[in-house]
């Protein structure tokens, strides 16, 4: 038998509870996560990404699952209910960090967020890796879709001043665009998603519509299948240096808690 090589524990999770609720727009949520266990996190770098625990079903404390050197599992063997997420903000002195959550179906994180309060429960790990931006390139192509407007909202204030920003951000019909932070050189494209058209469909389309310089840097990210098109498109049909691109799969279409990035 083939043994499964152990992979990297991620960063222990910290407890903590909600501190604020505030609703960005219809569909989007911005919590505000705190305790003391948060003494210590590193921020990271823009559109780093931390892992957040959520409660078992009916249960009113966390319960941190253990390590099994794959995934973390609970001592029954359930899994534990994690998601990926963007620190949007992280305050040092508060102790308080900020994270923003799509509400999309009838999906464990949604249903979280949608009935967040303050002393709500919850855990983060991280942080994971983030966008190391060229501080020498002259243009950036950042593109993804609702989950990745928190990203993208800590990409914007660290790009060069003098650098042309091109954004590109899918958003379903019901879902209305949001402020981003300003950029001098940034200018914003909001693509509405048909009703009939799946995930990611605008966006490849908007993506594939740009004219891309030779020194261009590129973040996109957003739903997996519509992503990994993205990628084709830029090094198979650009052929662009795929160290001035980083594309990431943020969710997949119809698995189980699709749209909770």
């Amino acid at each position: 038998m083939t043994e499964v090589p152990a992979r990297r524990e991620p960063p222990p999770f910290r407890l903590v509870t909600v501190a604020r609720v505030a609703a960005r727009s219809a569909s989007l949520v911005r919590v505000t996560l705190a305790g003391p266990e948060l003494e210590g996190l590193d921020p990271g770098l823009p559109a780093a990404s931390v892992r957040l625990l959520l409660p078992r079903a009916g249960a009113t404390e966390v319960v941190v699952p253990t390590w099994n050197g794959n995934e973390f599992l609970y001592d029954d063997g359930a899994r534990p209910a994690i998601r990926t997420l963007t620190p949007l903000a992280f305050d040092a002195a508060t102790l308080e960090l900020d994270v923003e959550i799509v509400l999309h179906g009838d999906a464990p994180l949604s249903r979280w967020a949608a009935s967040a309060t303050p002393g709500t429960p919850a855990a983060v790990s991280g942080t994971g890796r983030g966008y190391a931006i060229d501080p020498h390139a002259t243009s950036f192509l950042l593109a993804g879709d609702e989950s990745a407007v928190p990203a993208i909202a800590t990409l914007l204030p660290h790009l060069p001043a003098g650098a042309s920003v091109r954004v590109l951000v899918e958003h379903r019909a019901e879902a209305e665009p949001v402020a981003l932070p300003d950029h001098p050189g940034a200018t914003v494209t909001w693509c509405a998603l048909g009703a009939d058209e799946p995930p990611g469909a605008a966006l490849v389309a908007a993506v594939e519509a740009e004219e891309l310089g030779p020194d261009v840097g590129v973040w996109a990210a957003g739903e997996a299948a519509a992503v990994q098109q993205i990628r084709t498109h830029l090094f198979e049909v650009v052929g662009l240096p795929r160290s001035q691109a980083v594309v990431r799969g943020y969710w997949k279409h119809g698995r189980a808690g699709a749209g909770d990035a």
